[in-house]
């Protein structure tokens, strides 16, 4: 039987652009969350066309885990979906709020956020969670189909194992370890290292 297709949400391009495009980080959170999580302004596109259309962003959750000055850091694997990915260290988890077939069900984004951290890696500790910023990054063929919330998780204890096999070299960094070594890093997590004094 062949495989149902990837279906991840997204929200019109134009909807950032109304709202005030930026490059980079933006700390000015609710301003964009309250129009761009409406559910009325989203729709389930299929994945291998999302990839590749400018007009559309998918919107992603991503996850920085932190025990107080130390970060969360692991190399992606040959198993990631996104091959652009692939063999990047990252300090972000989380992916694209997708569903095998929208007319079937629907996934709301908290649900997808919920799912996509349960899926990479498991939290042996409590946490608090808080949404620290935005990202968009225009400055590349990956980053022009994407939109990232980037969550912060401060973790009581530095307690998290890899449940995927792309999540590979895990452990915890100091800000001055993830900047000596930022070339290593995929630009999402580069654009949260330099700004990771305001997110967490």
């Amino acid at each position: 039987m062949k495989e149902m297709e990837e279906y991840v949400l997204v929200f019109p391009t134009d909807l950032l652009k109304r709202l005030g495009d930026f490059q980079g980080l933006s700390f000015d959170v609710q301003k964009y969350l309250d129009v761009i999580l409406d559910p009325k302004n989203h729709r389930y596109m299929k994945r291998k066309e999302a990839e590749t259309d400018f007009l559309h962003k998918q919107l992603i959750p991503y996850v920085i885990l932190h025990h107080k000055d130390k970060i969360f850091t692991y190399r992606r694997g040959k198993l990631l979906a996104e091959k652009r990915l692939m063999g990047n260290c990252s300090i972000g988890i989380g992916g694209h709020i997708s569903v095998n077939d929208p007319t079937l069900f629907g996934t709301t984004y908290q649900e997808g956020l919920q799912r996509e951290v349960n899926e990479e890696i498991i939290i042996e500790t409590t946490y608090k969670e808080k949404v620290g910023g935005l990202i968009n990054d225009d400055s590349n063929e990956v980053g022009k189909v994407h939109f990232g919330i980037i969550h912060t998780f401060a973790l009581d204890q530095p307690l998290i194992k890899p449940r995927e096999k792309s999540i590979n070299e895990t452990g915890f960094s100091n800000h001055e370890e993830l900047r000596k070594n930022i070339d290593d890093y995929e630009n999402w997590s580069k654009i949260c290292i330099n700004g990771l004094d305001k997110l967490v």
